[in-house]
Formats: C-alpha cells, structure tokens, sequence
C-alpha cells in the first residue's frame, strides 16, 4: 500500500483516457518497487489522483475525513495508467493505492530472453556499482544510505539484502531503471506486467543527484529540461513536424526515430517531453566512452539535418547512421540547412556546430565552406601549435562541462567558470571578453542594424511595394526576433533579441523585391545573433561575416 494522502476529494468512478504518464518523481534506486502518490489536483468539479510504481493492476482506495472510517475501493483493481479521475465529491477524504507486490529477479533471469542487451549491460559501470573500489573502500557495501542506487531493490521484500545473501542482486541492475521483473518472468504474455521503460529522466535522478551526484539537478536547471512550447504547439498541427521539429525539441520524438519508429504514429499525446538522459547516453551500451554517449565530442565534418533529413523514418534514419561520427551537441545544433536565399525565417538559433566549423554564412568570395577557428579545437590551430597540451578534444564539452563541485561534468551546460580559458589564454578571459569581442562584435551589429535600416527607410520611399505600418522591408517573412531603438536621426541606438517584436517583414511574394545583397547581410547578421556566443565560437569568423555584410550595404545604399 502506497501513503494516504489527504486532499478535497470522494468517492467515483475512474478511468478516462489519459496522456502518457512519466515518471514525475525521483526515487533512490530508479523505478519505484511500490506505489507512490504523486498528486492530487482539482479539475472543475473532478479530482484527479495520480501515482507512480511499477507495471501491474492498481486499485484505488478512499475513506472521509474521519480516521475511523472504512477504506472504500474505488473501482476494481484494473487501473493500469496509474491515473483516475474521482468525480462523486466530498469535503475531504483520504486516498491510498494498492498495486502489485515487488517482486525482484535480479539480471541472471532477464538474460535468458534479452541476451542481446543484458550481455553489454554487464560491461557497464552500472554493473559494477557495487564492487567498484572505490565503494568498496568507503564501506558503502554496509551503508544502508548507499545501497538503494548501488544494489537492486534495497528496503524492499524480495530485494537486495546482503552480499551474502542475496549476491543476485548487488550492483545497478535492469530492474533499478525498469522495475520489479519477477511478474513479467513468470508469466511473460502477460502485457500488463510488461516492466516500464521510462524514458523519463526522474528514473536516472533517483540516484544521479546530491552532493554525491548532482547531475539531475543541474540537468533540471539547464535549457535540455525543458520543452520549447512553440515547437510542441507546431508539432501538434502536422505529422511532418513532428519528426522535424519532434527530432531535438521532444526526446521522445528523438529517440523514437533512433529506434527506426516514426513518432507520429507510434507516440500518441507523448510528445512533450524534453532531452532527457538517454537521448544522450545509451543505458545499454558498451563503448570506449565511459559515460556510454550515443555520439562523439569531437567531429570536424560539416553537418546539417534539413528537413528532407526528417521528411521520413528512413531518411532520417540513413542521416543518422551515416553520420553517429558526429559531434553529440552538433547532432542537433546544427544550421538545419540554413540559406541566404531563404525568405520566410530567420537562421534557427541552433547554428553552434556549423559556427564553430566556420561552415555556415556568406563571405565576400562565396559561401562559407570550412573557417574554423582555434575554438574548433583541430590539432593545427595556432593556439595549439607550441605545444599540443590544451588541444580542445571535447569541443563543447571543454567549455561547457567542465568539472563541477563532485568532480564531475557539469550538466548545467553554462559556462560556470574561465579557468578553462586560461589553459591557452594568457589575458584574462573577462578583459578579452568586456574589452576586445563583445564590443567589437556589438559595435559591428549596430552598424550592420543602422545600414539596414537606413536602407529600409530609403527604399521604403521610393518603392511601395516595401512600405506599410510596421513594416522592416529587411526582415524575412517571420522577423527574426531582433528589435531596437533608434534616435530622431533614424541611427540606433540599442538593439536586442529579447524584446517581443512589434513590427512585421514583408510578405513572401514581396520578399522578391528585396537585393540580394541586403537578403546576404540580414542572413549573416542573425547567424552571428543566433549563434548566441556574441563570436566567442568562433570570432574571426563573426567579425568576417559581420564585415562582408557591411560591405554589401554600402553597395546598395545611396
């Protein structure tokens, strides 16, 4: 039996057809052994009741306000969606849930059907968690705080007891993420007791958090926890966006087109979840990597996925495969294809990879094909050459992960610290920042901003197919987001990409109209923005995009 909980609430029928239910809590240990109410809210004149355990039957008990009151079922014990809907009301009343018993097997029984998984997963450092030395060493294999992440349903019947007695069940094993598998071993045509795989990442929190650990609480506060609603909402409306947009913005879109699954058929109303642990790391593989990434940190070939890459299962698939050598961070911040010849929207704010390379942009003799800077961390840049010690093999990783209070990469993913900087830079990396590249960069978008403006505003006079109430005739179809203010003399004087816009670009078919030299320098200008660093990815780079569009407008000003 799960806790009471007491809330506003009666008696009623459940089970209305519900979106997929993940994980909401962490637990120590992974998957909870048992039911665990997760919460209880009011939804007009209903309540709503869910909870958390394994697969298996659940039935749903309520009592009134009064302690000496009889437990009351609910409905039969049938639910499997760990969710009811309460709808006869009383003042107050007491809920508690039943479910199956946890019934653990430990890997030995789970290798007789899934050899093909289990004999890498023995290999992992998972499976090792309970005689690691260092464990060992710090008498964590008789510290009833460490066991539960270390062993195989500690504090639970049927669970991990002792290295002598129950030797089946020490280290990190299937059940930890999937739960109790004993039901599902037993009798396994049966689907209702099918162990979860939960994609959720609450499963890997449960022991990956703490001062020991803190990498789910820095995922939680990083940009990867979270779903963007734009992209949920577009996703929503087409099939097509959903493998498209779905590929980075829903893990469980993403994962389900790794598996060679199309998300708009097989995941129904289970699309809004975010980058979760196991888009990144592969639970079940061994690799030369001993955080079982699914891609590489380092990569120096060009690459993109347009939309024709997610246009099918298939076609994303044969992207995918020919090109896992890539970049982890790359296989999503990527320029998408990005175009100076595209109209309707700006770059998407994911060009970090092709920035970095250099690949991405207009430059005075023709596209940019392969200008990478020092950042890029090849083995001939300058910045390496002397002597090879600080040579950037991590690439993101080396400035976005760097070791956080544990020791370990920080998965808040923000630069927390300049020391990295230092390995190769004798300045101070704030003076090269404040005095050198913000403000050169800065200063080179302003200027860019008022050329375009001031071509606007001239060409808006003279031609009528680019004038109209709060029209940029620079901007794509869609502004890119950028606004700014601008002094009685027309020149700008502030500009950000923060404010909401207020204005709007020209339609499609005028965008026509435009030169091309003003659609090179507005391309060029957001792929610097968007990129986000302010050119530190890249700075020569940016300054020389940034120029090359200065130099077009001054081809078509007057």
């Amino acid at each position: 039996m799960a806790l009471a909980l007491l809330g506003l609430g009666g008696g009623g029928m459940p089970l209305i057809a519900q979106p997929v239910q993940h994980l909401s809590i962490t637990e120590p240990g992974g998957m909870p052994g048992w039911p665990v109410l997760t919460g209880i809210s009011q939804v007009t004149n209903e309540m709503q009741l869910t909870w958390d355990g394994p697969s298996g039957y659940y039935q749903v008990f309520q009592k009134s306000n009064s302690l000496a009151a009889s437990w009351m079922a609910l409905g039969k014990a049938t639910n499997l969606a760990r969710i009811t809907t309460i709808t006869k009301l009383y003042s107050n009343a007491f809920f508690r849930v039943s479910g199956p018993a946890p019934k653990y097997a430990g890997y030995q029984v789970c290798i007789t059907c899934h050899s093909s998984v289990c004999q890498y997963v023995t290999n992992t450092p998972h499976a090792q968690a309970f005689s690691d030395p260092a464990f060992v060493a710090a008498h964590g294999q008789n510290n009833a705080a460490c066991l539960p992440c270390h062993t195989v349903g500690y504090g639970l019947p049927t669970g991990f007891v002792s290295a002598s007695a129950t030797p089946q069940l020490a280290g990190v094993q299937c059940e930890n993420c999937h739960g109790p598998a004993a039901n599902h071993a037993a009798s396994p045509n049966d689907r209702a007791v099918i162990p979860r795989v939960e994609i959720a990442a609450t499963v890997c929190g449960g022991c990956h958090s703490g001062t020991m650990a803190p990498t789910y609480d820095e995922w939680a506060s990083s940009g990867h926890s979270a779903v963007v609603p734009d992209a949920l909402q577009v996703m929503g409306g087409s099939t097509n966006n959903i493998r498209s947009c779905g590929v980075c913005h829903s893990g469980s879109a993403r994962l389900d087109l790794l598996n060679g699954n199309d998300p708009a058929v097989t995941l129904v109303n289970d699309y809004n979840l975010p980058q979760t642990c196991v888009v990144c790391h592969d639970p079940h593989a061994t690799n030369a990597n001993p955080v079982q990434l699914r891609n590489p940190l380092f990569s120096t070939n060009n690459f993109e996925l347009t939309s024709s890459d997610t246009a099918s299962v298939g076609a994303f698939t044969n992207k995918y495969n020919a090109n896992t050598g890539i970049n982890l961070c790359a296989q999503c911040h990527n320029d998408r294809g990005a175009s100076w010849t595209t109209t309707s929207r700006a770059p998407h704010h994911s060009v970090q990879y092709n920035f970095l390379l250099g690949s991405v942009g207009e430059l005075l003799n023709g596209s940019a094909t392969f200008n990478p800077g020092s950042h890029a961390g090849l083995p001939s840049s300058a910045a390496y050459s002397a002597s090879g010690t600080f040579y950037l093999t991590n690439q993101c990783a080396s400035c976005h992960m760097q070791d956080d209070s544990a020791g370990l990469a920080s998965h808040s993913f923000t630069i927390a610290s300049d020391q990295v900087c230092l390995n190769c830079h004798v300045t101070p990396p704030e003076v090269l920042e404040q005095t050198y590249l913000t403000p050169a960069i800065s200063n080179s978008v302003t200027v860019l901003i008022t050329a375009l403006n001031r071509w606007a505003a001239v060409a808006s006079q003279t031609n009528s197919l680019l004038a109209g109430t709060n029209i940029v005739a620079w901007e794509y179809a869609t502004p890119g987001g950028l606004t700014w203010q601008t002094n009685s003399a027309g020149a700008v004087t502030s500009w950000s990409l923060d404010n909401p816009v207020t204005f709007t670009g020209l339609s499609d078919a005028l965008q026509t109209n435009l030169p091309p030299q003003v659609m090179r320098a507005r391309f060029n200008l957001y792929l610097v923005l968007n990129d986000g660093s302010m050119g530190a990815h890249n700075p020569s780079f940016a300054l020389n995009l940034l120029s090359a569009a200065q130099i077009w407008m001054t081809q078509v000003l007057p």
